[in-house]
């Protein structure tokens, strides 16, 4: 990060004057990985949408090529718009919420009411390879516009029916044809719109219809895995109008600025969603974040998450952490406090909601917050850029932004009310979908504990694999895998060879080719089952076998269990006819543990790409053995495959 940043002259700057600066001196596409910590700034429960446009304005005049020239990592994202009504004011948001995530992107014009020859023409922006999002933002005026004058509700009730079906039709369109994901929204519905009927009991009846018709369009999402549709009413009810009725009188702008400011974070989200990037772990202090007080100088009575006013709003947001916990966020605790009496109170006193059970690790110390973090990562063996921190000290949320960028840092305030409020604004452990594994991890993650304890005592590490007493089950992956296998394409960064992301669509559509391998890995030990740990990928191209890619989940490293699995495909190919098995590595920041993977197990190297990446070659006449200590039950039988 240079002085342009972090200069005390820079920090008396606000960071849209920051942004402002980088950009006069050409220095934004070089500063790419510190803008992430610059947006921060603007944003919160109360963003700055229109102060994120402007610097969302400044961010488009830099081309996404010379920033992923510079950064690797930084790869642009292509998103198509389309839409009903003006959509001018989308572009500079979506460029600024994106780039909150580390994700240049490339934005195509949107025309005026242009979604319905966008949708339907294949040659479309949105239908162009490489598209990631076609966003496609419609509104109430969309079903209006095609009353009759005078119209009735038996008009309106035949529109919604009818356009419902439309939309229906051009979603199975594009999942059919379109590369990437759809995304439309539901249409508000405004009082100039239902007050044009003076009876009440049609705008009762216009009231439940246009809810029928936007459960209609949210039902779709359902049954099409590449559609996703945002709903507008939360974000409405947040705050802020849905337009300014002259804009859309005049300009033909039926979304207001603000509100396409909250669209475009929820589509922030959604892409960093779908690259794989959501957080694994919430990191929460204690004192005036979980409770009211502070336990070293109040004392256990002094502190309070339920029972007095201000307890209350306490104990909400200690609820709130829980239902997140529930659905496999790993919880720990960072706090400046001694740990025995932390965990008395955790365990005893009467206002917790939160308890001992409930967290991965519980670091109370006096150690600086970014240290512990540390600490926490490397004992979750897990990267820090997947970790969440709130903390009610600016002092803290500043040094854990300031030492540990890749951090997501919610920063609470005095304020306990709005606790809940700031952690969820982001939503940054939101998935495509929540498997059974997701779960079980916490679960999981407590008796990685225990298997700490066992290797610690062991007397070396062969011991300790003998005492484990693995179990791994590989066979094709089974319908309800589906999500779990997907997510572990997208999640998964450390042993993973080629870093190729797939949706669910994308792993179905390989699952139902005969020609294609889409294998689970499961695997259990003396401690508990650890469910679908892995993925293998393959397909078979004449007479080789091609290793498309090989995944593993980081909490079972180390155990022999990628060397069986690939013992068994290999035996399974040269079984099978082929010649050889072709394999390829694809170096990311996180991947190269594994770069000699494949050597070691008997592949030879035949080419180097220009990207730093390795094709390998494996000619079966010498296939390494399955670990002694461990026990493999591999099928590969075409039956476990789905119907294509």
């Amino acid at each position: 990060m240079t002085t342009a940043v972090t200069t005390p002259e820079a920090e008396r700057l606000g960071p849209l004057d920051r942004l402002r600066a980088l950009h006069q001196e050409g220095r934004i596409a070089a500063e790419y990985p510190a803008v992430p910590a610059l947006l921060a700034e603007l944003v919160g429960h109360d963003a700055d949408f229109a102060a994120l446009a402007r610097a969302g304005r400044l961010l488009a005049r830099v081309s996404p090529e010379s920033i992923r020239e510079l950064h690797p990592g930084a790869a642009p994202a292509t998103v198509a718009l389309t839409g009903h009504g003006m959509l001018d004011a989308l572009p500079p948001a979506l460029t600024a919420q994106f780039a909150r995530h580390g994700i240049p992107v490339r934005i195509s014009d949107a025309e005026y009411d242009s979604w319905l020859r966008d949708l339907q023409d294949t040659t479309s922006p949105l239908y162009e390879p490489g598209t990631e999002l076609a966003l496609c933002v419609l509104d109430a005026q969309l079903v209006f516009d095609e009353l009759p004058l005078p119209w009735q509700i038996t008009d309106l009730a035949a529109a919604l029916d009818g356009k419902l079906k439309q939309l229906a039709g051009l979603v199975a369109r594009y999942t059919e044809h379109g590369p990437g994901t759809l995304v439309l929204n539901t249409l508000p519905l405004l009082s100039s719109h239902t007050h044009q009927l003076v009876d009440q009991a049609s705008r009762t009846e216009l009231a439940w219809r246009w809810r029928e018709f936007n459960a209609g369009l949210l039902r779709l999402a359902a049954d099409h895995p590449r559609l996703h549709v945002v709903d507008l009413d939360p974000l409405i009810a947040d705050g802020g109008p849905v337009r300014d009725s002259r804009l859309a009188a005049y300009a033909k702008v039926h979304l207001g600025e603000e509100l396409l400011g909250r669209y475009a974070r929820e589509i922030g989200h959604l892409a960093r969603t779908l690259r794989g990037r959501a957080k694994k772990v919430l990191v929460v202090d204690l004192d005036n974040t979980l409770w009211d007080g502070i336990l070293g100088d109040d004392g256990a009575d002094g502190i309070a998450a339920a029972t007095t006013y201000r307890g209350e709003a306490f104990g909400k947001f200690q609820r709130t952490v829980k239902q997140i916990g529930a659905q496999g966020v790993l919880l720990a605790v960072c706090s400046k406090n001694d740990r025995e009496p932390v965990v008395d109170v955790l365990r005893d006193h009467p206002d917790m909601t939160l308890r001992e059970a409930d967290f991965t690790r519980i670091n109370a110390n006096w150690d600086p917050k970014d240290g512990n973090l540390r600490d926490i990562a490397a004992r979750l063996n897990l990267g820090v850029d997947s970790f969440v921190f709130a903390d009610d000290s600016p002092f803290e949320c500043g040094l854990v932004a300031a030492g540990l960028p890749e951090v997501a840092v919610v920063r609470l305030d005095e304020e306990p009310a709005l606790h809940v409020d700031r952690l969820l604004a982001d939503g940054w452990f939101d998935v495509r979908a929540l498997t059974a594994e997701d779960r079980l991890r916490s679960g999981q993650y407590r008796s990685e504990a225990e298997r700490q304890d066992l290797q610690e005592s062991s007397g070396s590490m062969e011991d300790y694999l003998r005492a484990l007493d693995i179990r791994l089950e590989m066979s094709p992956v089974r319908d309800h895998e589906v999500a779990r296998i997907s997510q572990i394409t997208l999640r998964t960064n450390q042993f993973n060879l080629t870093t190729r992301r797939l949706q669910e669509a994308d792993v179905q559509e390989r699952r139902t080719d005969p020609d294609h391998l889409v294998l689970a890995l499961r695997a259990r030990d003396r401690f508990g089952d650890n469910g679908v740990i892995g993925a293998v990928f393959a397909h078979r191209d004449d007479d080789a076998l091609h290793l498309d890619n090989m995944l593993l989940s980081c909490r079972v490293f180390a155990r022999g269990i990628e060397q069986a699995a690939l013992s068994a495909l290999l035996a399974h190919a040269r079984d099978t006819g082929a010649a050889a098995v072709h394999a390829s590595y694809r170096p990311t920041a996180k991947n190269h543990r594994v770069r000699g993977f494949y050597p070691s197990l008997g592949f030879g190297t035949t080419a180097e790409t220009a990207d730093g990446g390795l094709e390998f070659t494996h000619s079966l006449g010498d296939i390494p053995p399955v670990p002694e200590h461990l026990a493999l039950d591999a099928d590969f039988a075409p039956s476990a495959r789905p119907a294509g």
